[in-house]
């Protein structure tokens, strides 16, 4: 057992898990005063129920060995309820426990990235049955074709086994894969009332809070892709560098389109480049180099910052932008692996433009887009489900009013203030 490596595997799920906060706030201050506690309740909602799903077998069905051995999804059975993780292995290198914890935490903040898309209307119960839906019919099956390598008398899943696409800490089994079913989602939903109308637009009610959202995303992050490594090694050090280069370059590159297109760069802006940096990152964050990181983060905060305008040129009501940040963030990362990865980097393969050749860049496509594919077409199937059973959207009462008040019967923000009552005159003599 190495002491050092499950040190830092234990600091990076703490990290990680840093990220939930991160993201409810991230998401909370980009919506209207009324509806920011509905957007917290979801993303911790969805944390709670992904978490308890994982431990009874969603672990078993992400990591088990492949049934079959067809690459498509884990034995369900071999972990069920986590039996046999607690046992210590002297032939570990960290123990399985704690690689358990780890990638719950990847599962449940995929699943939580996509309420960002559907703020504003949707059911809190119809949202909590969504998301373990989905997460059982989606998240688990991509994540052992992407996540899970095949091993001594075990067959791991066919994206990162048999088709050897690269994707080292979830371009496409949490970017690509929760902005697909965003927009798939978003279509069985329907856009918020008055949505595309000028002056109805909801403003953010707190961008300050978009900023430490943010702050706090990118802080834990580093334990996203660098305990991706699963070691405390030059790998683990390389991710790192490479995750802060690329979100730096990703958000002056979201600024300079902000400049060119509006003529201003924003707080908002900054914020969402910075995200659109770490998201483009993740898959490639142990293929490139520095200045490779430097050069797909620039890519991926520009191409974001121009692809979050689509929604208003195909009529779609992505409220937070997860489609233009995450599923075009996604796949930009994980395309460009195949132009910009050079041997020297810890994944050892290089691209096109090292000599590489087609063939990387063409695994990273089919990758990405049997992702896709799967993912918004089985959501779609879902949420029509749900749609047609329990029902989706909040009453246009509850929608105009607010979410908080009508599902939670909260309110974020006291603000009536009772003035003091005055001090009573002083007696005489």
């Amino acid at each position: 057992m190495d002491t050092g490596s499950t040190a830092w595997m234990l600091a990076s799920t703490a990290l990680v898990c840093l990220m939930v906060p991160g993201l409810a706030l991230f998401y909370g201050g980009m919506v209207a005063a009324k509806s920011v506690l509905n957007m917290i309740m979801m993303t911790f909602g969805a944390v709670a129920l992904v978490g308890c799903i994982w431990v009874v077998y969603g672990y078993s069905a992400s990591f088990g060995d492949s049934i079959g051995g067809a690459g498509i999804l884990g034995d369900v059975s071999e972990y069920f309820g986590l039996g046999g993780v607690m046992k210590d292995d002297p032939k570990a290198v960290i123990p399985l426990s704690v690689f358990v914890a780890f990638q719950a935490l990847f599962a449940a903040l995929t699943a939580a990235l996509i309420c960002g898309a559907i703020s504003d209307r949707i059911k809190f119960g119809a949202w909590m049955a969504f998301t373990g839906i989905w997460v059982t019919l989606v998240y688990l099956p991509v994540a052992h074709w992407v996540f899970a390598f095949d091993g001594k008398n075990v067959t791991g899943g066919w994206i990162v086994n048999k088709l050897g696409a690269i994707d080292f800490a979830g371009g496409t089994a949490v970017h690509i894969n929760s902005g697909a079913a965003a927009l798939a989602v978003i279509l069985v939903l329907g856009k918020r009332i008055g949505w595309g109308k000028e002056g109805a637009q909801e403003r953010p009610h707190n961008l300050p809070l978009v900023m430490l959202g943010a702050g706090l995303l990118w802080f834990g992050w580093f334990g996203f892709n660098g305990g991706s490594a699963l070691t405390s090694s030059n790998a683990a050090s390389v991710v790192v560098l490479n995750t802060f280069t690329a979100t730096c370059s990703a958000m002056l590159g979201w600024l300079l389109v902000e400049k060119l297109r509006d003529g201003h760069p924003t707080s908002l802006g900054a914020a969402s480049g910075a995200i659109a940096g770490l998201v483009a990152i993740t898959p490639s964050c142990g293929a490139v180099s520095p200045v490779g990181a430097l050069v797909l983060g620039a890519v991926g905060g520009g191409v974001c910052a121009l692809a979050v305008g689509l929604k208003y040129k195909f009529g779609y009501d992505d409220s937070l932008d997860v489609v233009g940040i995450h599923l075009v963030g996604g796949l930009t990362g994980t395309l460009l692996v195949g132009v910009l990865a050079t041997s020297d980097a810890p994944n050892g393969v290089d691209g096109l433009l090292y000599g590489g050749g087609l063939s990387l860049l063409g695994k990273q496509a089919v990758g990405a887009f049997a992702v896709l594919a799967y993912s918004f077409a089985v959501t779609w199937l879902i949420a029509k489900a749900l749609d047609k059973t329990m029902g989706l959207r909040v009453h246009p009462e509850a929608e105009r009013e607010g979410v908080d008040v009508h599902l939670h019967a909260e309110s974020a923000y006291d603000l009536t203030h009772t003035p003091a009552p005055a001090p009573e005159p002083a007696a005489a003599g």
